[in-house]
């Protein structure tokens, strides 16, 4: 017999809740977004010209066609055809990192190369963030060499 009580306790004292509608289309009122912001872009078509001033167009200057790096470049291309021979074409390679010098290889080879002889000069200490990131690389494309790369057929 509570429930009896209880539910009719809730149908008297049940608070009311009045939903606010519009009746007509005519009674919204439209939401303002955006207010207050002005589009610095023209998008009213073509552009405007005021007719009497013209737009600055920049002075012609040619470049300088003997610069030293323009001069020189290509010097070592025939080095090893027409040179001596004492002289390989990866030496002239001076702007090259040491360990990238002449290395015919994928990614995983230069890395081995580059950990090779990065291995004495202490960078571990001074660039452990650049040596483990280096690390990383190398333990993911040894991963990615051993599951990937197709092996010969097994000798029986």
């Amino acid at each position: 017999m509570t429930w009896l009580g209880s539910t009719v306790l809730n149908f008297f004292f049940k608070p009311t809740v009045n939903i606010v509608r519009t009746r007509y289309h005519a009674e919204k009122t439209r939401l303002i977004r955006r207010y207050g912001y002005e589009e610095k872009l023209w998008s009213g078509g073509l552009l405007p010209r005021t007719g009497a001033r013209r737009l600055p167009i920049p002075e012609y200057r040619p470049s300088f066609a003997w610069t030293e790096r323009k001069a020189l470049f290509g010097q070592n291309d025939y080095i090893d055809i027409m040179g001596s021979g004492d002289l390989h074409p990866v030496k002239t390679l001076y702007t090259v990192p040491s360990w990238i010098r002449g290395v015919s290889g994928n990614e995983y080879q230069i890395l081995l190369r580059k950990r090779k002889m990065w291995a004495n000069t202490g960078s571990r200490q001074t660039r452990p963030t650049k040596w483990k990131d280096m690390e990383k690389r190398l333990s993911f494309l040894y991963r990615k060499l051993n599951r990937k790369t197709k092996t010969g057929p097994s000798p029986d």
